[in-house]
Protein backbone atom coordinates (compact mmCIF):
# COMPACT_ATOMS: atom_id res chain seq x y z
CA UNK A 1 0.00 0.00 0.00
CA UNK A 2 2.62 2.59 0.91
CA UNK A 3 4.44 1.76 -2.34
CA UNK A 4 1.26 2.21 -4.30
CA UNK A 5 0.61 5.57 -2.66
CA UNK A 6 4.13 6.75 -3.42
CA UNK A 7 3.73 5.65 -7.02
CA UNK A 8 0.38 7.44 -7.28
CA UNK A 9 1.85 10.61 -5.73
CA UNK A 10 4.76 10.51 -8.11
CA UNK A 11 2.44 10.13 -11.08
CA UNK A 12 0.29 12.99 -9.87
CA UNK A 13 3.31 15.19 -9.36
CA UNK A 14 4.58 14.33 -12.83
CA UNK A 15 1.23 15.17 -14.32
CA UNK A 16 1.12 18.47 -12.42
CA UNK A 17 4.61 19.31 -13.68
CA UNK A 18 3.68 18.53 -17.23
CA UNK A 19 0.56 20.68 -16.94
CA UNK A 20 2.58 23.53 -15.49
CA UNK A 21 5.16 23.20 -18.30
CA UNK A 22 2.40 23.10 -20.87
CA UNK A 23 0.82 26.20 -19.40
CA UNK A 24 4.21 27.95 -19.32
CA UNK A 25 4.84 27.02 -22.96
CA UNK A 26 1.38 28.22 -23.92
CA UNK A 27 1.97 31.47 -22.06
CA UNK A 28 5.29 31.95 -23.89
CA UNK A 29 3.61 31.28 -27.24
CA UNK A 30 0.82 33.71 -26.42
CA UNK A 31 3.37 36.35 -25.38
CA UNK A 32 5.32 35.74 -28.59
CA UNK A 33 2.15 36.03 -30.72
CA UNK A 34 1.17 39.20 -28.87
CA UNK A 35 4.60 40.75 -29.42
CA UNK A 36 4.49 39.78 -33.11
CA UNK A 37 1.01 41.28 -33.43
CA UNK A 38 2.19 44.52 -31.80
CA UNK A 39 5.19 44.66 -34.14
CA UNK A 40 3.00 44.04 -37.18
CA UNK A 41 0.50 46.67 -36.02
CA UNK A 42 3.34 49.13 -35.45
CA UNK A 43 4.76 48.50 -38.91
CA UNK A 44 1.30 48.77 -40.45
CA UNK A 45 0.75 52.07 -38.66
CA UNK A 46 4.12 53.36 -39.83
CA UNK A 47 3.45 52.55 -43.52
CA UNK A 48 0.62 55.13 -44.01
CA UNK A 49 2.69 57.74 -42.22
CA UNK A 50 5.66 56.96 -44.45
CA UNK A 51 3.46 57.04 -47.53
CA UNK A 52 1.97 60.37 -46.42
CA UNK A 53 5.45 61.79 -45.85
CA UNK A 54 6.52 60.56 -49.30
CA UNK A 55 3.48 62.18 -50.90
CA UNK A 56 4.20 65.46 -49.15
CA UNK A 57 7.81 65.34 -50.32
CA UNK A 58 6.72 64.59 -53.91
CA UNK A 59 4.16 67.42 -53.84
CA UNK A 60 6.74 69.84 -52.48
CA UNK A 61 9.22 68.79 -55.17
CA UNK A 62 6.62 69.22 -57.91
CA UNK A 63 5.64 72.65 -56.54
CA UNK A 64 9.28 73.70 -56.46
CA UNK A 65 9.76 72.60 -60.07
CA UNK A 66 6.62 74.43 -61.19
CA UNK A 67 7.72 77.59 -59.38
CA UNK A 68 11.13 77.31 -60.99
CA UNK A 69 9.60 76.98 -64.47
CA UNK A 70 7.28 79.93 -63.81
CA UNK A 71 10.19 82.04 -62.62
CA UNK A 72 12.18 81.15 -65.74
CA UNK A 73 9.26 82.10 -67.99
CA UNK A 74 8.64 85.36 -66.12
CA UNK A 75 12.32 86.36 -66.17
CA UNK A 76 12.37 87.48 -69.85
CA UNK A 77 9.13 89.42 -69.35
CA UNK A 78 10.52 91.21 -66.30
CA UNK A 79 13.68 91.92 -68.22
CA UNK A 80 11.71 93.34 -71.14
CA UNK A 81 9.55 95.41 -68.80
CA UNK A 82 12.63 96.73 -67.05
CA UNK A 83 14.27 97.64 -70.36
CA UNK A 84 11.12 99.44 -71.56
CA UNK A 85 11.78 102.67 -69.70
CA UNK A 86 9.27 105.52 -69.93
CA UNK A 87 10.07 107.93 -72.71
CA UNK A 88 10.95 111.45 -71.88
CA UNK A 89 8.46 114.20 -72.58
CA UNK A 90 10.30 115.17 -75.76
CA UNK A 91 10.30 111.59 -77.06
CA UNK A 92 6.68 111.13 -76.09
CA UNK A 93 5.72 114.33 -77.89
CA UNK A 94 7.55 113.13 -80.97
CA UNK A 95 5.38 109.99 -81.14
CA UNK A 96 2.01 111.72 -80.75
CA UNK A 97 -0.51 111.66 -83.55
CA UNK A 98 -2.19 114.83 -84.71
CA UNK A 99 -5.97 114.58 -84.69
CA UNK A 100 -7.29 111.94 -87.09
CA UNK A 101 -4.02 111.71 -89.04
CA UNK A 102 -1.17 109.34 -88.24
CA UNK A 103 2.48 110.24 -88.59
CA UNK A 104 2.23 113.99 -87.92
CA UNK A 105 3.92 115.56 -84.93
CA UNK A 106 2.19 118.32 -82.98
CA UNK A 107 3.30 121.74 -84.10
CA UNK A 108 5.68 123.44 -81.67
CA UNK A 109 5.37 127.22 -82.10
CA UNK A 110 8.44 129.33 -81.49
CA UNK A 111 8.50 132.11 -78.96
CA UNK A 112 6.94 135.26 -80.41
CA UNK A 113 5.90 133.44 -83.58
CA UNK A 114 3.10 135.01 -85.59
CA UNK A 115 -0.19 133.12 -85.66
CA UNK A 116 -0.91 131.36 -88.95
CA UNK A 117 2.40 132.17 -90.56
CA UNK A 118 3.75 130.21 -93.54
CA UNK A 119 5.12 127.35 -91.41
CA UNK A 120 1.81 126.87 -89.61
CA UNK A 121 -0.23 127.06 -92.79
CA UNK A 122 2.04 124.50 -94.48
CA UNK A 123 1.71 122.26 -91.41
CA UNK A 124 -2.09 122.26 -91.63
CA UNK A 125 -2.06 121.99 -95.42
CA UNK A 126 -0.10 118.74 -95.19
CA UNK A 127 -2.44 117.43 -92.51
CA UNK A 128 -5.52 118.17 -94.61
CA UNK A 129 -4.02 116.66 -97.76
CA UNK A 130 -2.99 113.48 -95.93
CA UNK A 131 -6.44 113.18 -94.37
CA UNK A 132 -8.14 113.63 -97.75
CA UNK A 133 -5.85 111.02 -99.30
CA UNK A 134 -6.75 108.48 -96.61
CA UNK A 135 -10.47 109.10 -97.10
CA UNK A 136 -10.18 108.72 -100.86
CA UNK A 137 -8.39 105.41 -100.40
CA UNK A 138 -11.20 104.23 -98.15
CA UNK A 139 -13.76 105.15 -100.78
CA UNK A 140 -11.88 103.21 -103.46
CA UNK A 141 -11.48 100.24 -101.14
CA UNK A 142 -15.23 100.21 -100.46
CA UNK A 143 -16.06 100.28 -104.16
CA UNK A 144 -13.73 97.37 -104.90
CA UNK A 145 -15.06 95.44 -101.91
CA UNK A 146 -18.66 95.85 -103.02
CA UNK A 147 -17.78 94.78 -106.56
CA UNK A 148 -15.93 91.69 -105.36
CA UNK A 149 -18.49 90.64 -102.76
CA UNK A 150 -21.58 91.31 -104.84
CA UNK A 151 -23.46 88.13 -105.65
CA UNK A 152 -26.87 86.52 -105.77
CA UNK A 153 -27.34 84.43 -102.65
CA UNK A 154 -30.14 81.86 -102.78
CA UNK A 155 -30.73 82.20 -99.05
CA UNK A 156 -32.85 85.29 -98.21
CA UNK A 157 -31.03 85.68 -94.88
CA UNK A 158 -27.65 85.85 -96.63
CA UNK A 159 -28.98 88.44 -99.08
CA UNK A 160 -30.38 90.53 -96.23
CA UNK A 161 -27.05 90.37 -94.37
CA UNK A 162 -25.12 91.46 -97.46
CA UNK A 163 -27.51 94.32 -98.15
CA UNK A 164 -27.22 95.52 -94.56
CA UNK A 165 -23.42 95.47 -94.74
CA UNK A 166 -23.44 97.39 -98.02
CA UNK A 167 -25.92 99.91 -96.63
CA UNK A 168 -23.72 100.52 -93.59
CA UNK A 169 -20.63 100.97 -95.74
CA UNK A 170 -22.44 103.37 -98.06
CA UNK A 171 -23.62 105.50 -95.12
CA UNK A 172 -20.05 105.62 -93.83
CA UNK A 173 -18.71 106.59 -97.22
CA UNK A 174 -21.41 109.28 -97.53
CA UNK A 175 -20.22 110.87 -94.29
CA UNK A 176 -16.65 110.69 -95.55
CA UNK A 177 -17.62 112.40 -98.82
CA UNK A 178 -19.11 115.25 -96.81
CA UNK A 179 -15.90 115.40 -94.80
CA UNK A 180 -13.86 115.54 -98.00
CA UNK A 181 -15.93 118.55 -99.06
CA UNK A 182 -15.11 120.25 -95.74
CA UNK A 183 -11.43 119.46 -96.25
CA UNK A 184 -11.53 121.11 -99.67
CA UNK A 185 -13.16 124.17 -98.10
CA UNK A 186 -10.42 124.30 -95.43
CA UNK A 187 -7.73 124.10 -98.12
CA UNK A 188 -9.40 126.98 -99.95
CA UNK A 189 -9.39 129.05 -96.73
CA UNK A 190 -5.66 128.40 -96.44
CA UNK A 191 -5.14 129.71 -99.95
CA UNK A 192 -7.30 132.76 -99.18
CA UNK A 193 -5.48 133.45 -95.89
CA UNK A 194 -8.62 133.00 -93.80
CA UNK A 195 -7.73 129.66 -92.21
CA UNK A 196 -7.47 129.49 -88.40
CA UNK A 197 -9.93 132.29 -87.57
CA UNK A 198 -13.48 131.92 -86.27
CA UNK A 199 -16.14 132.61 -88.89
CA UNK A 200 -18.50 133.92 -86.21
CA UNK A 201 -16.42 136.27 -84.04
CA UNK A 202 -13.12 136.45 -85.94
CA UNK A 203 -10.84 135.40 -83.06
CA UNK A 204 -8.07 132.82 -83.36
CA UNK A 205 -9.33 129.24 -83.23
CA UNK A 206 -6.04 127.96 -81.82
CA UNK A 207 -3.38 125.56 -83.05
CA UNK A 208 -4.30 122.68 -80.72
CA UNK A 209 -8.00 122.84 -81.62
CA UNK A 210 -7.16 122.89 -85.32
CA UNK A 211 -4.84 119.90 -84.90
CA UNK A 212 -7.67 117.99 -83.20
CA UNK A 213 -10.18 119.10 -85.86
CA UNK A 214 -8.41 120.55 -88.93
CA UNK A 215 -11.73 121.51 -90.57
CA UNK A 216 -12.95 123.57 -87.59
CA UNK A 217 -14.45 126.94 -88.53
CA UNK A 218 -15.54 128.16 -85.06
CA UNK A 219 -13.58 128.90 -81.91
CA UNK A 220 -14.36 126.83 -78.83
CA UNK A 221 -16.68 129.48 -77.32
CA UNK A 222 -18.77 129.95 -80.46
CA UNK A 223 -18.92 126.20 -80.99
CA UNK A 224 -20.18 125.72 -77.42
CA UNK A 225 -22.91 128.35 -77.92
CA UNK A 226 -23.85 126.77 -81.24
CA UNK A 227 -24.25 123.34 -79.58
CA UNK A 228 -26.37 124.87 -76.80
CA UNK A 229 -28.69 126.45 -79.38
CA UNK A 230 -28.97 123.15 -81.23
CA UNK A 231 -29.98 121.35 -78.03
CA UNK A 232 -32.56 124.01 -77.21
CA UNK A 233 -34.06 123.81 -80.67
CA UNK A 234 -34.11 120.04 -80.40
CA UNK A 235 -36.17 120.28 -77.20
Amino acid sequence: MPATKRKTGTTTAAKSGKKAATKKTAAKKAATKKAAAKKTASQTAKKPAAAKTARKAATKKATTKAASRTAKKAAPQRKAAASAKPRTSAAAGAGLEVGPIRGFKPYQPRKGEEYMNERQLEHFRQILLAWKRELMEEVDRTVHHMQDEAGNFPDPNDRATQEEEFSLELRTRDRERKLIRKIDEALKRIEDGEYGYCESCGVEIGIRRLEARPTATLCIDCKTLDEVRERQMGL
